[in-house]
């Protein structure tokens, strides 16, 4: 009986343990913290492969050449966005388990408010500056969204095209790479629809697969941005349960002072009627 109670206790404890731990996890933060890696690991992985699949495309199809000079043509350019894209993928790593680390220290300091656990000015200014930043990079996705949209929309249409390319009989309506300022005005870099090489792009994989991993490299960003706005949601809830709880802190601390106070009267005036009694 005695073997069976203490199992029985220790299987309660190790429950109840258990259950301490689970209600100490911030899950709102966790759940935006997993949908940020998810859009920035979507953007970065597709955005990369998708921009190596247009140099591809434009040396093969379009017979663009890199510059023999240190010029800003269109293959620099791509090669600063990959080392943009490197950036954004370790700065935001980093910066979601800060959120993630934040989360848990606001949510510690609110439920262990009467605890050791003391709630400093410090760590206001500290959720007060991670909204700030926040919201910022909210800002910067919204761009990094729209700018997506621009290959996306470009290759929408070389794919309806050459989806439609039957139907195309107009031997004018070309693509020209000076439109989109891929190229400069004086090169004369254009493919029509009776063109070998716009035949041979639109029967490879390539062009399917760039403009495939440019939609998800959107949907990524996209997701990023919904993530930002969870964050947002969750860090001023934050900031706010701790002022509160804060203000809290301090009317009980002037209380337990005053009742002291008191106390301490009270006890006084019964010595000295103790003292003049006897």
């Amino acid at each position: 009986m005695e073997e069976n109670m203490e199992e029985g206790q220790t299987q309660k404890g190790c429950s109840e343990c258990c259950l301490k731990c689970l209600s100490g996890i911030p899950y709102a933060s966790l759940i935006a913290t997993i949908l940020l890696y998810a859009g920035v690991a979507l953007f970065c992985g597709c955005g990369h492969e998708a921009l190596s699949g247009t140099v591809t495309i434009l040396q093969t199809y379009f017979d663009v050449v890199r510059s023999p000079v240190d010029a800003l043509d269109i293959f620099t350019i791509i090669d600063i966005l990959k080392y943009v894209i490197y950036g954004v993928a370790a700065a935001f790593f980093v910066y979601g388990i800060l959120l993630m680390v934040e989360g848990f220290f606001t949510t510690g300091a609110i439920r262990d408010l009467y605890g050791d656990f003391k709630i400093t000015t410090c760590g206001r200014c500290v959720s007060a500056w991670f909204i700030m930043l926040t919201y910022i990079f909210l800002l910067a996705w919204l761009g990094i969204t729209a700018f997506t949209s621009l290959p996306v929309f470009v290759y929408f249409n070389i794919w309806n095209t050459c989806q439609n390319m039957t139907f195309l009989e107009n031997p004018t309506m070309c693509f020209d790479l000076r439109q989109f300022g891929i190229v400069s005005i004086n090169e004369d870099k254009k493919i029509c629809p009776k063109d070998a090489n716009l035949i041979k792009m639109c029967e490879s994989n390539e062009l399917d697969l760039t403009f495939h991993l440019f939609v998800c490299a959107l949907a990524g960003a996209g997701a990023a941005v919904i993530a930002m706005v969870h964050y947002l949601m969750v860090l001023s809830a934050n900031w706010a349960y701790v002022k509160d709880a804060c203000r809290m802190q301090k009317y009980e601390d002037i209380k337990s002072k005053e009742e002291q106070e008191l106390h301490d009267i009270h006890s006084t005036r019964s010595k000295e009627r103790l003292n003049a009694y006897t």
